[in-house]
């Protein structure tokens, strides 16, 4: 729970940076200004809190231990199970599996699911604002079956070419795999509409949520997704824990993904009978202590309300992109329609790199690169660029000090 002595109901900006101890701190001896939040986001004091709570009052191995401790710390887990099941609307509990990040769970399908049903000529569907850890599972899958990847291209604006998506599907396509935003542009892309194609074909479709699942209401009902992937640390929990959601009948024609403890049922010399859902994909002792502690970050942002932090975040990025599209030798890339917060930016003459060392030193933190997405820096004939990512704490003024702090950096080549 937030502290009882802030008032957030009516999204007290000031209220809300209160929870974040790490934005009271100074870099270079200026007050921090967090910008690299598609990255990771900072965490509450209850999201510490709680992952403080487990190791001082009940630290335990999870499932198959009787004492106090060990039922404790298996019921906090099984907690945020279901805080992650009501979160984005899954029917059954059983089809939320912990992984340690989107990277693992798409690893997990394209190593399970793919071996299983991708053969010699068959084709896989992504697009071409994919990041590194949706591109580069599928081509060893490619590789490994003898199949084909195939790319959805990408306009001018960062917006997919969806015309050219249904050209791209043949009977011989057997899954699509797609990112719901955008991580270097913030694109959102329309993927109830994709999953509906692809559906018409019975195509599988997986959808990559490790940015809209902080910005953007999830209902994976709805979205009649069969794969659908989170990270913890982009939704204000700990790093290493992430979900991979799957319907439950994919889930159960699926191998297990590692062989150990928990995953099974039975094990003898000759044979290996496997545990039921979810436990059959969960093998060894699983990172406890930040999957609880991720409830409490799930937990802070339905307090919060993620229409409220959508509608805070949105004015945020068109301020941003208005402030910054009118300095001179500035450039947008990225200027799709519907954009969750991130503006990425190129500075004519600068590189990426001089200008994120050189805006660390006003105490303003951003992302610089190709942000894991090379080919779609390819696509746009840059090698990267300078990325400003806003969450739910992140003020008016801050954008300000980030446009007034460019201008100095500008004055100084001339």
């Amino acid at each position: 729970m937030i502290s009882e002595d802030v008032d957030i109901k009516k999204f007290d900006v000031a209220a809300i940076r209160k929870q974040f101890p790490v934005l009271e701190r100074k870099v270079k001896g200026k007050n921090l200004v967090y910008f690299d939040n598609a990255a990771t986001a900072q965490k509450p004091q209850v999201v510490i809190d709680a992952l403080v709570n487990y190791y001082q009052q009940y630290n335990a191995n999870i499932h198959r231990g009787i004492h106090s401790l060990a039922e404790e710390a298996t019921a906090a887990f099984e907690a945020t199970r279901d805080t992650v099941k009501e979160f984005i609307n899954a029917r059954y509990r059983e089809e939320i599996i912990f992984t340690r990040g989107v990277t693992e769970g798409i690893n997990l399908v394209a190593s399970t699911w793919g071996r299983q049903n991708i053969k010699e000529g068959d084709e896989i569907i992504i697009s071409g604002m994919e990041h590194h850890s949706n591109i580069v599972p599928w081509q060893m899958l490619c590789l490994e079956k003898k199949a084909k990847l195939k790319v959805i291209p990408v306009d001018d604006n960062g917006e997919l070419m969806m015309d050219e998506f249904s050209t791209l599907i043949t009977p011989k396509t057997k899954i699509v795999s797609i990112v719901h935003a955008s991580n270097s542009l913030g694109t959102i892309n329309p993927v109830k509409e994709i999953i509906d194609i692809a559906h018409q074909h019975n195509i599988v479709v997986l959808v990559d949520g490790a940015q809209s699942s902080v910005h953007l209401n999830i209902d994976v009902q709805d979205m009649d997704c069969d794969f659908f992937v989170i990270s913890s640390h982009k939704v204000y929990g700990p790093t290493g824990v992430g979900v991979l959601y799957g319907k439950k009948e994919l889930l159960e024609e699926m191998p297990p993904y590692m062989g150990g403890g928990e995953m099974i049922k039975e094990v003898t010399f000759d044979k290996t009978t496997y545990n039921e859902l979810p436990y059959k994909f969960e093998a060894g002792t699983p990172n406890i202590a930040d999957t609880v502690a991720f409830k409490a970050a799930l937990d802070f942002v339905n307090e919060v309300g993620k229409d409220n932090i959508r509608a805070h975040e949105e004015m945020l990025t068109k301020y941003a992109m208005d402030k910054l599209s009118k300095l001179d030798g500035v450039r947008l890339i990225g200027t799709a329609k519907y954009k969750t917060s991130v503006v990425s930016f190129i500075v004519d003459g600068w590189s990426a790199y001089d200008i994120g060392l050189l805006l660390d030193g006003f105490g303003i933190a951003v992302r610089t690169g190709h942000h894991c997405c090379q080919p779609l820096m390819n696509r746009f004939g840059i090698p990267g660029t300078i990325r400003a990512s806003f969450a739910m704490y992140n003020t008016k003024e801050e954008v300000d000090e980030l446009v007034s702090s460019l201008e100095k950096i500008l004055k100084r080549k001339r």
